[in-house]
């Protein structure tokens, strides 16, 4: 079998993820170069180890790069760090009041409290990335890259960490209002208010496209081992805890040859494992990829595995 309706004008977003060493990075570019046959498409890595660079062999980064010789297909590589600095950069004054105006911190405990780092930062930042260059529209597909599952996972649930952040912020703004209104009479919107209203905004809209299977796709990778099966179990379970569903799995690193001893071998060692998968994800489009003698590095042997995925 092959990858199947990736290429359905509906579906913009989609996101590849599984354990470590399972070959996410290269499905991922794989069908980003099957794509720009007919979209302009974006990869966009989330993974802080990025190794989109070193597979393309081409150097990406944070910021959007063409691909050599591919006319619709682009590249970035988000580094949370610099997403969240130009975040607390955009909407500094914003940060500023809502904390002078809610909190009894001076000017200076302020700005170092901006000037640190906040718990599950990285995934909200890449997310929010992700849904403006979606809002732009300068692309039609968006392909994503993730790091293992744990920051997967923790990828999708940012939505639900940026809403308790912005009810915190709403709760404090109300004691802001209360007091407003308690000494004038009414309250008038400001600045601060918009800017928690466009950040919840911001939750509804990645929320929409992540639970709408028209519109976003997740593809597990896995390989015919124990503790890929049984993580790929798990993500797949809370992915469908999350609305979450997936309509298709990558089996990667088949042995097929049988042309030496340890050819056999290990083809006869993975079968179990095979079966397992097709068994446990009965379900779901299973796409079988065989290994590779070389490394899968390279638009060449990317290509390679283009054809395998897609059959073209």
């Amino acid at each position: 079998m092959t990858l199947q309706g990736l290429e359905n004008n509906d579906l913009k977003l989609i996101i590849f993820g599984g354990k470590g060493g399972v070959g996410k990075t290269s499905c991922a570019i794989a069908t980003a170069l099957a794509l720009a046959k007919n979209f302009r498409t974006l990869l966009i890595s989330t993974d802080p180890a990025h190794s989109v660079s070193d597979c393309l062999e081409q150097h990406i980064g944070f910021r959007v790069r063409q691909i050599a010789g591919h006319d619709k297909l682009a590249a970035i590589e988000i580094v949370a760090d610099e997403a969240l600095s130009g975040f607390k950069k955009e909407h500094e004054s914003e940060l500023k009041k809502l904390l002078e105006t809610s909190t009894n911190l001076d000017n200076q405990d302020i700005d170092e409290l901006l000037t640190l780092s906040i718990p599950g930062i990285d995934e909200v930042m890449s997310f929010k990335t992700i849904i403006d260059f979606i809002e732009k529209g300068e692309f039609e597909k968006y392909v994503v890259d993730t790091a293992p599952t744990g920051h997967a996972l923790r990828l999708i649930s940012s939505p639900n960490l940026l809403d308790e952040w912005i009810k915190v912020a709403a709760r404090m703004r109300w004691k802001y209002r209360y007091l407003i209104t308690s000494f004038s009479g009414n309250y008038q919107q400001d600045d601060v208010d918009v800017f928690l209203l466009s950040l919840k905004k911001t939750v509804k809209r990645i929320e929409s496209i992540l639970r709408d299977s028209t519109r976003c796709e997740f593809i597990p990778v896995c390989i015919p081992e124990a503790m890929a099966i049984m993580e790929t179990r798990r993500l797949l379970a809370d992915l469908g805890s999350s609305g979450i569903v997936s309509h298709q799995v990558i089996i990667n690193n088949l042995m097929a040859s049988v042309d030496c001893d340890f050819c056999r071998r290990r083809k006869a060692a993975q079968q179990p494992y095979l079966q397992e998968i097709l068994s446990s994800f009965n379900t779901l489009n299973a796409v079988e990829v065989p290994m590779f003698p070389e490394e899968v590095k390279g638009l060449e042997a990317l290509n390679k595995l283009k054809y395998v995925m897609f059959g073209k």
